[in-house]
């Protein structure tokens, strides 16, 4: 059953004749526990498509439908709280709090929302991850693959519907990156979570169950990865 689904997703910038065609007509269905890595390179509207799905931004036209909620339909601090309690975000920047270890980073956002964490569920991502032992570090003394791993319990931790991430390997070397990615794929597979992630890099993307290929914002072929 899909938990994401776009109609005919466009984003314009400028006015004619001048129009850039961020997306151009973005048919796409995510289903309910599905990894989907969205392939592109610089400007081929990847990131412009991972905005739309978080309600970082407002399309053009059409429609994003996420967990059976359309969301140009809901005014802007409904939007925040929808965005806040059912979407993770994990980015190329880890955008850890200095001044917060690692525990209180990853429970942050859902402090802010007013709830309190699942400790038990908190701390067995946190093991999955293979942080345990870093409980109490600060950010300054984690390694880069260490504190994307915070970023990824982080969007985890608050059992978001689905999550969405972008580049999140970018600032790591090759053998880092498909440890976190792995990981990633580990702890949404054992708890159930739905992944979208935007990449350049193949390679990276192949660790996904499909592979959607987008260019000059108009998605161009999309499969099945072997296994």
């Amino acid at each position: 059953m899909p938990i994401l689904t776009t109609k005919n997703l466009t984003k314009h910038y400028g006015t004619a004749p001048n129009i850039i065609r961020a997306l151009d007509g973005v048919d796409l269905e995510v289903n309910k526990g599905e990894f989907v890595a969205v392939v592109g390179q610089s400007g081929s509207g990847k990131s412009t498509l991972l905005h739309m799905l978080g309600g970082l931004d407002t399309p053009t036209s059409g429609t994003v439908i996420v967990d059976n909620h359309e969301l140009s339909q809901m005014k802007d601090e409904e939007l925040t709280i929808f965005r806040r309690r059912n979407v993770g975000f994990v980015f190329q920047g880890y955008n850890l709090v200095p001044m917060l270890n690692v525990y209180e980073n990853i429970i942050l956002p859902i402090e802010l929302d007013g709830n309190k964490a699942d400790a038990p569920f908190v701390d067995k991502i946190i093991d999955m991850l293979g942080l345990g032992d870093r409980h109490n570090a600060m950010p300054n003394q984690l390694s880069g693959g260490q504190q994307q791993r915070v970023a990824i319990a982080r969007a985890l931790a608050a059992k978001p519907s689905i999550v969405l991430a972008d580049e999140p390997t970018g600032n790591l070397d090759t053998k880092t990156s498909q440890d976190v990615l792995g990981a990633l794929k580990m702890t949404a597979s054992q708890f159930h979570q739905t992944i979208v992630l935007i990449t350049h890099n193949e390679q990276i993307a192949q660790l996904a169950d499909r592979v959607i290929y987008i260019e000059d914002g108009k998605i161009k072929s999309r499969g099945v990865v072997p296994q």
